[in-house]
């Protein structure tokens, strides 16, 4: 019996910070700028098609070829925004009131859309005043941008369980945009200049798991639904007065959901009342194309499933985009535009690293991360809580994507702006079978997601080494300390986030150039005897708080683009930390109908919860081996910990506490 993984890359987030000029310079003449080549100024970039591994041109991209870019601007009064967030938010504005402090002048946003005017290219601006949206040809934004556009064949990017990204032809700028200096100065990042889709569905499956024990509710691990979340995190009380009603819950996902999933499963699976709510979607930027299971719709359809599962009277807003740059980042500005859902999540994303070497070829920077992290702005300056799932590699998020083995944490979840959802293992006893017979494995008691714990089973059931058995099954919580963003201010109220304890079953080696310019490991040496190890992390630490995502004690899945592939529609053992983000955002609806008011990001108010004398939240603090993620273990004596963040939630006595602030 071996582990069936479906891996997920997720969308691009990992900055550090970047202050605006609160004075403006006025723009004129910005059509006859692009006259002077001298005027001309490169402006950041996503990742291009020559800095990924192995991919080869084969000609100039066709004149006619359309072509969805985004100009991300500057957000005004920066520091102040990310203070006001971080320090936790009384007041929460509306659209107008953000575009008017925070958003770009309408002479910077006129001047941006007259230059790409001149030039045939058609925009829309969202409300916020950040997200500027175009449309134009290849030979327009060549012209334009002063690019040359090439066809690029990519080879699939390998990762530690398989190939995580497809092979993709695509078209792709050879090198940085560039604007007249009157411009660039205000605009972020120019994203869409390739439509090279690199983010997958991060959703995990174990195949043929037997259970021999259940939980309080009768469901076995492996069979849970969204009324074993409720139940396990307690949700339930909440229910006597409270079911999402008047609220409005969103999904911002790169696949399509398959019509009537969410409906059939909260029927006819998990017996959820109907209360007449509604489920739309809105396709963003033309859409991500129709369901089915290669492009990731069971990811969407656990979305909405899990998330409208928890909060029956909410009704659910999906916003399904192209699986590029501009489609992510366009999702993300549409929910905050509209500022009509109440709180949101997303289970897409990429590992630093991946991140780190396109900074090292020199096809992105630091600028790329930092949209991202201004449209997080906008939605926690309205209110609209933010989740993200923190990835599934446990502490080696990177060994996902671009197939290193450093220790990584996944964006956007690194993001301080949103709150990073980590994964635990329930209690469960599971049964293995493979060629060389059977084995069983235990969990007593509720622990950090880390498939270590099912390592030497599964090498004795397939006639493996312990060390084939490890390599071929890296799953778990992700979590770690960023490279990219510094620790913001409400992780300095609890103890923990700047030291760790970890346990070296993995230790990397075989160091080489991954990228160019950049040198990462690319194998581990393996024991089954760790070393407990301990030292000091810097930078935000990732998860935030956790519930069960291992898919040996994880969910029921009801995705019709099974049957298209020859596999039945329901399915028991999927899990990933894709289901922790979307429950927490149903979650959410259930407190702020509950509340009367939206709550906004919890990071704040969360974080000083648990450094007071009543904590909602219950560490996970055993240390070593049964209780980490990989490498990061429990902090004895400590508020915090890089396995499951503060620890797991009891979200009713959460939502009380809030009453009380």
């Amino acid at each position: 019996m071996s582990i069936s993984v479906r891996t997920r890359l997720w969308a691009g987030l990992a900055s550090g910070v970047l202050v605006v000029g609160t004075s403006l310079a006025a723009i004129a003449g910005s059509a006859q700028a692009a006259s002077n080549p001298g005027s001309l100024e490169k402006v950041p970039t996503g990742t291009l098609a020559p800095a990924l591994r192995g991919a080869s041109a084969f000609g100039t991209t066709p004149s006619s070829t359309p072509e969805q870019v985004s100009f991300i601007l500057k957000e005004r009064n920066l520091s102040q925004l990310e203070s006001a967030v971080t320090g936790g938010l009384t007041h929460f504005d509306s659209v107008s009131q953000f575009a008017g402090t925070y958003g770009q002048t309408s002479t910077v946003v006129s001047a941006l859309r007259s230059y790409l005017g001149s030039f045939g290219i058609t925009t829309t601006v969202y409300p916020g005043n950040v997200d500027v949206s175009a449309s134009g040809t290849a030979k327009q934004f060549d012209k334009a941008l002063a690019v040359t556009q090439k066809n690029y064949h990519v080879p699939a990017q390998h990762g530690s369980n398989g190939y995580a990204v497809r092979a993709q032809t695509v078209y792709s700028a050879t090198g940085a945009p560039e604007l007249p200096s009157s411009i660039a100065q205000y605009v972020l990042a120019v994203l869409g200049l390739t439509n090279y889709a690199p983010f997958v569905s991060h959703a995990e499956h174990v195949n043929g798991a037997v259970h021999a024990s259940s939980s309080s509710s009768g469901d076995q691990p492996g069979d849970y639904l969204p009324s074993d979340f409720a139940a396990q995190y307690g949700l339930d009380p909440l229910y006597k007065s409270a079911d999402g009603a008047g609220e409005t819950i969103g999904i911002v996902t790169l696949a399509a959901l398959d019509p009537g999933a969410p409906q059939y499963f909260w029927q006819n699976v998990a017996n959820v009342p109907n209360t007449g709510r509604t489920v739309t979607v809105d396709n963003v930027d033309g859409g991500p194309g129709a369901p089915s299971d290669a492009s990731g719709s069971g990811e969407t359809d656990l979305d909405v499933e899990q998330s409208g599962g928890l909060a029956p009277g909410a009704n659910v807003i999906v916003y399904q985009a192209p699986n590029t740059d501009p489609g992510f980042i366009d999702a993300f500005f549409s929910a905050a535009s509209r500022n009509t859902v109440d709180t949101l999540s997303t289970s897409w994303g990429e590992s630093e690293t991946y991140v780190s070497g396109s900074v090292a070829a020199g096809t992105e920077t630091a600028a790329y991360e930092a949209a991202f992290d201004e449209a997080f702005l906008e939605l926690d300056a309205q209110g609209q809580s933010v989740f993200d799932a923190a990835g599934d590699a446990g502490a080696y998020d990177a060994s996902d994507d671009i197939g290193t083995t450093n220790l990584a944490v996944d964006t956007p979840a690194d993001s301080p702006y949103a709150t990073a959802s980590g994964g635990t293992t329930t209690p469960l006893i599971a049964t293995f079978t493979g060629p060389d017979g059977s084995a069983t494995v235990t969990v007593a008691n509720q622990r950090a997601w880390g498939w270590d714990y099912l390592w030497s089973a599964l090498a004795a059931v397939n006639g493996q080494t312990y060390a084939q058995s490890a390599e071929a099954n890296i799953g778990g919580g992700g979590g770690g300390f960023s490279v990219f963003e510094p620790e913001p201010s409400y992780q300095r109220l609890v103890s923990g986030t700047s030291d760790y304890h970890g346990v070296r079953y993995l230790t990397p080696t075989d160091y080489q150039e991954v990228d160019p310019n950049f040198i990462e490991p690319t194998e581990w040496n393996v024991t089954s005897t760790p070393p407990l190890v301990s030292g000091g992390g810097s930078g935000r630490a990732v998860p935030d708080v956790s519930a069960d995502a291992d898919p040996v004690s994880g969910y029921l899945l009801y995705e019709p683009s099974f049957v298209a592939i020859g596999q039945p529609a329901l399915q028991g053992d999927w899990g990933g930390t894709s289901f922790i983000g979307p429950q927490f955002n149903g979650s959410t609806a259930v407190i702020d109908s509950y509340l009367g008011h939206r709550i906004g990001l919890w990071n704040p108010s969360l974080y000083a919860l648990a450094a007071g004398p009543n904590s909602p939240v219950t560490p996970l603090n055993q240390v070593g081996t049964g209780n980490d993620n990989l490498f990061y273990t429990g902090n004895p004596g400590q508020l915090y910990n890089a396995a499951t963040g503060l620890g797991v939630p009891d979200l009713a006595k959460f939502a009380r506490d809030l009453a009380q602030r």
